[in-house]
């Protein structure tokens, strides 16, 4: 679980970096695992999976970006 975590972190963190958004470690976490978790669901959907931890880090980055910028559509940051 605390790889999970640190995990998540880093991926939200790569996604905040890349899209320039701003945010603690708590909001990096939260990022980093519902993007891993809506990237995961796309990628499914189009029949791409990750086979290690680098595409599954790549998955959660690309999720985790659309997240926020859906974010920045509904409430306009």
């Amino acid at each position: 679980m605390l790889i999970s975590l640190l995990l998540g972190a880093l991926t939200g963190w790569l996604a905040g970096k890349l899209m320039g958004s701003k945010g603690g470690f708590i909001r990096n976490v939260v990022l980093g695992l519902v993007g891993s978790a809506v990237g995961n669901y796309i990628a499914s959907s189009l029949g791409i999976g990750a086979t290690n931890s680098v595409g599954s880090i790549l998955i959660g980055v690309g999720g985790a970006c659309l997240v926020i910028l859906v974010g920045r559509w509904l409430f306009g940051k």
